[in-house]
């Protein structure tokens, strides 16, 4: 049996256990680890189909929101 782990959902769960922690309990370092990591996750998903879907729906909110500010 081979195990097979996808990089985006590892990296997702990682992302979700390091922004629980307290704010007041991470260090400057500890900070520009987890902006690394999330830019990362950005990096894989968004090739896939999932990250074009959120670019699609954040590109409609952004014109909903400036269409609505005219």
């Amino acid at each position: 049996m081979k195990l097979t782990i996808n990089l985006g959902v590892l990296l997702a769960v990682i992302v979700f256990l390091r922004l629980r922690r307290r704010t007041e309990a991470r260090s400057r370092n500890d900070e520009k680890l987890t902006v690394i990591i999330v830019l990362a996750l950005g990096v894989v998903i968004a090739p896939t189909p999932v990250g074009e879907g959120i670019l699609d729906f954040l590109g409609q909110l952004a014109s909903g929101i400036t269409d609505s500010s005219r």
